[in-house]
Parts: structure tokens; C-alpha cells; sequence
């Protein structure tokens, strides 16, 4: 019996280090919005979904589960893969707010399947909450609003200072910001990273910053609305 229970604790410690421990194990979110145009325009361009080319508007890329040192957990239940059943009510709006630009044109699935199983098997929330908690952060951080709202419009290049402290206005955190070059070499607007309490709710100061490819103190924010795609398949 003795040499049962012992097995029984070593296949429990075996489990919960692959994913029940694993799945709770960090400190806080990463949520990163990118900018479309910037994704696009760049040699490597991008593919429009099979859904038709996107809203401009800042679209989410993922909720990362992150530690304060900097690392983070990934892959953390291998044999949990997405079950589009369990998002069904949420596809339209994740459509709109969650494109895929990979190559090939796709549909989103797999996009957000990779998401959820690199990041989301490592939270303690099951699918629908995930997906559910990065659209509802969306809304709360409407990121091309805020930046309207500061005279920041897509088409012309801002001070990476002005673009700052208009998204900590609105949001009320301080947001990373990540750049990316164009095909003329311009540094522009990709990627925005807040930082979120391990609820999936609440915006916190982040307790550290990403490391990500830098800005200059002069950036573009391209428009979207006039990109055209040369590999744009339907």
C-alpha cells in the first residue's frame, strides 16, 4: 500500500507540474493590441483573413500570462487544444477584434488556438474566459479612440512621447510600446502591451516591461484605410 501511495504522489506531483500548478504559476498579464498597417507594411507584408481585410483599428495579438522577472510560462497542457465549440458566441466578435494577417489567408482558428495553447493553458481560466477576458480589455483600453481623442490620426508620423502619454491619459497605465520599420525604413507604431492584474480584469502598473524592438522619438502611425496588400487573398 505504502508503495502505492507513494506512486499516487509522484504521478499527482508529475501532474501538477505539467499543468495544475504550472496553469497558476505567474504574476500577472501582458495584453497586446497591434496595429494592422504596421503588421502589414513590411517586407514581409501579410494576408487579409478569408473573413475580408479588417476594421482600422488596433486588433489584439494575445493575453500573455507573464512572471516579474521578466519570464514566462508557455505550452503548459499539451494535450489541451481549442475547441471552437466552447467560443461560439464570442467568433463574430473575435473575427472583428482578433484577426489573423499570417499567410495564407485564414479564418482566425488557427491563430487562436496557438494562442491558447502557448498562453492560455498556462492561466486558471478555461477558454471562453480567456477569449472572453482579452475582448472585454479591448474595450476598456480602445486604444485608436484614445489616440483620436489626443489628435493622434492614422496617416502621419508623432512624437513616441505624445502617443505615450495619450494612451496613459485614457487607460490610466503606462503602456509599452513596441516599433517595427516599413519598407522605406521608417520606424512605426506595431505593438502595444498594458499590463493586467492575474484576474484577466484590471489594468495595474506593469512590473516590468517587455523587452521588444525599440522606437525613435519620432514615429509613424501608418493608416490602413489606403493599404493595399499585394499577397491580399480572399
Amino acid at each position: 500500500m505504502k508503495g502505492k501511495a507513494s506512486i499516487l504522489v509522484i504521478l499527482f506531483v508529475l501532474h501538477c507540474q505539467s499543468f495544475l500548478c504550472s496553469s497558476q504559476d505567474f504574476d500577472f498579464f501582458y495584453f497586446v493590441q497591434q496595429w494592422p498597417a504596421s503588421y502589414c507594411d513590411t517586407r514581409r507584408s501579410c494576408c487579409y483573413p478569408t473573413t475580408g481585410k479588417p476594421n482600422e483599428d488596433f486588433s489584439i495579438h494575445g493575453l500573455w500570462p507573464n512572471y516579474n522577472d521578466g519570464k514566462w510560462p508557455q505550452n503548459c497542457d499539451t494535450s489541451s487544444s481549442l475547441d471552437i465549440s466552447q467560443i461560439s458566441d464570442l467568433v463574430k466578435r473575435m473575427e472583428k477584434d482578433w484577426p489573423t494577417l499570417a499567410c495564407p489567408s485564414g479564418d482566425g482558428v488557427k491563430f487562436w488556438g496557438h494562442e491558447w495553447e502557448k498562453h492560455g493553458t498556462c492561466t486558471s481560466l478555461h477558454q471562453h474566459a480567456y477569449f472572453q477576458s482579452a475582448l472585454e480589455l479591448k474595450n476598456k483600453a480602445n486604444l485608436l479612440q484614445l489616440l483620436k481623442h489626443a489628435g493622434i490620426y492614422p496617416g502621419k508620423f508623432f512624437s513616441m512621447e505624445s502617443i505615450k502619454r495619450a494612451i496613459k491619459e485614457g487607460v490610466g497605465y503606462e503602456a509599452y510600446i513596441e516599433c517595427n520599420v516599413d519598407t522605406q525604413g521608417n520606424h512605426q507604431v506595431y505593438q502595444v502591451y498594458m499590463c493586467v492584474d492575474k484576474s484577466a480584469s484590471k489594468f495595474i502598473n506593469c512590473p516590468i516591461l517587455p523587452h521588444g524592438r525599440g522606437c525613435g522619438s519620432r514615429v509613424e502611425f501608418p493608416s490602413f484605410s489606403h493599404h493595399s496588400n499585394s499577397k491580399h487573398e480572399l
